[in-house]
């Protein structure tokens, strides 16, 4: 039997924009459900081996290491500890990359993974003032030291845009594909319901290439990034348990083929999947042209272009039932949340046999991992 790592019992929130649905909500608040829904799912199907550990990525948080206390409040017992991951946008992929190495080592043998942001409650922070001046607020960290590029992620994205020639146009119709795609799906069977909060909150239908054409540049005047071809600042959260293939035995289950890291020049961090994938395909042996369904965080439309322009993926296998532009951003848990999308497409009837989900990562990083259907 394999050695390779499973996926079973893939589960998400509905994804809320920020400052709306779930503004009041922690992260523990949204992870802390999922948990608990992924546990009982795998009680119920017979897994009764006890969780060694809980991995989450997250971002932006308050820090006291998330996944320990929302490991708590799922009522998991005391003797289950918990670890936070941060890779930034691809937290939630590396928090699941680890968890799955530690299972493929043999030290452990269920582990529950995934990622949490909650872009609502995150906390304010300051540099400590200096020579008497008042403290400053800062939204993000660097990305990279002094001396390096670091642009935020709107910037880098027109950027992107401009240096590969990837025309507002192109990524309007990109855009308006994903938003059309996501209005069409239904994610029902994924979504942990989250109070009276049943679907994703930004999703809505009717967003044409014409629509998305009047909506103004958001981050300069001469730029192509818009509010309707990027994704929205949002909360959520997803989880999903990481096993032996024969612990699962019998349960639909995606196989951990290979993940891969690897860094890029910070100034385009959009393209910090590329090397990752390329990484990831010559280690397992695999082409692009292999890949029957492949999800990417759509940051922006011009990241999701532009890695495909390189690595010559069929763009219809790029992100079937939309993305992040239609279904919004929680940055810690957008690379689980991706998994969790594979496993809904590729696990259902005639679904594709191999998928591979990709984040890029400010700072210039990318993460990538490939999975295929357990027959």
């Amino acid at each position: 039997m394999s050695s390779d790592p499973v996926l079973v019992a893939p589960r998400r929130t509905p994804i809320g924009n920020a400052g709306h649905g779930f503004a009041d909500l922690t992260t523990t608040d949204l992870a802390a459900p999922v948990l608990r829904e992924v546990l009982t799912s795998l009680r119920e199907s017979g897994i009764d081996a006890e969780v060694d550990d809980v991995v989450l990525g997250n971002c932006l948080g308050p820090g006291g290491d998330p996944a320990r206390v929302a490991a708590l409040q799922a009522g998991m017992g005391v003797e289950v500890p918990g670890v936070t991951v941060d890779r930034q946008c691809g937290s939630g992929l590396d928090a699941v990359m680890q968890a799955a190495l530690r299972v493929r080592s043999g030290a452990d043998e269920l582990v529950l993974a995934g990622g949490v942001e909650s872009a609502s409650t995150a906390p304010w922070r300051f540099w400590p003032p200096v020579s008497g001046a008042d403290p400053v607020r800062y939204t993000r960290a660097p990305f990279a030291p002094q001396g390096f590029p670091d642009p935020d992620m709107g910037v880098a994205a027109d950027d992107l845009a401009r240096i590969r020639g990837i025309s507002r146009e192109r990524q309007d119709a990109y855009a308006a594909r994903s938003h059309t795609l996501a209005a069409a799906a239904d994610f029902s069977s994924e979504i942990v319901p989250i109070g009276d909060i049943v679907r994703d909150q930004r999703i809505r239908a009717g967003m044409t290439e014409a629509r998305l054409a009047r909506l103004r540049p958001s981050f300069g005047a001469d730029g192509t990034a818009t509010a309707g071809n990027s994704c929205g600042i949002s909360d959520g959260a997803a989880v999903l348990a990481v096993t032996t293939e024969s612990l699962a035995a019998g349960l639909p289950a995606l196989r951990i083929l290979g993940s891969a890291v690897a860094g890029s020049d910070p100034a385009l961090p959009g393209l910090g999947p590329v090397p990752a994938i390329r990484k990831l395909l010559k280690r397992t042996g695999y082409d692009v042209a292999d890949l029957g369904v492949v999800e990417i965080t759509e940051a922006f439309a011009s990241v999701v272009l532009a890695v495909s322009d390189e690595l010559g993926l069929d763009e219809s296998v790029i992100c079937p039932q939309g993305g992040a532009i239609a279904m919004g951003h929680p940055w810690g848990a957008s690379g689980a949340i991706l998994l969790v999308r594979l496993a809904s497409q590729m696990l259902r009837e005639g679904g594709p046999a191999l998928g591979l989900a990709a984040c890029a990562i400010g700072g210039g990083q990318g993460i990538a991992m490939l999975v295929e259907r357990v027959s």
